[in-house]
């Protein structure tokens, strides 16, 4: 009998567990294609500053970038991933928001900053040095957070050294 009790305790707690499971899985924000944000944290003389972003890491979706897209969120950006170090240039055809372009190097280092980019612009805009990542964030949004070269990004994708 109690062996029966723990079958129908346990299928009742399934049940009834269930639904906080999925609500908890629902609650993860999506990018544009539904692949979950990951969190990245930019490090500042400020502190820590903490976003969740979309991963572009095929070529496609880097390509694609943010093209065609809304502003983002003040806590949002897309982080391209590249599989080698090598000096980038990142552009803005058909991209309606100005955005800031943060070129980083495979220790999360950040190389150098791009501030404001021309919306729609197809002029390359040059990292000035080596880089395996870049992130892009709403315009103006690296300079209130007070980001500089030097400063750090943490993500999975970057190895600090030591």
């Amino acid at each position: 009998m109690s062996s029966r009790r723990s079958i129908l305790t346990a299928l009742l707690a399934a049940v009834l567990l269930a639904p906080i499971v999925g609500c908890a899985g629902a609650q993860t924000p999506k990018d544009a294609t539904g692949r979950p944000l990951e969190p990245l944290t930019i490090v500042t003389a400020s502190g820590a500053h903490e976003f969740m972003v979309e991963i572009a890491d095929e070529e496609p979706e880097r390509q694609r970038g943010l093209m065609f897209r809304e502003p983002l969120a003040d806590d949002r950006g897309m982080l391209f991933e590249f599989p080698d170090v090598a000096e980038r240039a990142f552009w803005m055809r058909n991209t309606p928001s100005s955005l800031d372009i943060l070129y980083i190097d495979p220790q999360g280092r950040i190389v150098s900053i791009a501030s404001h980019a021309v919306p729609f612009s197809e002029l390359p805009i040059p990292s000035r040095g080596g880089a395996s990542g870049v992130l892009e964030l709403r315009a103006g949004r690296a300079e209130e957070i007070g980001a500089r070269a030097g400063d750090t990004v943490k993500h999975a994708f970057f190895q600090p050294e030591g």
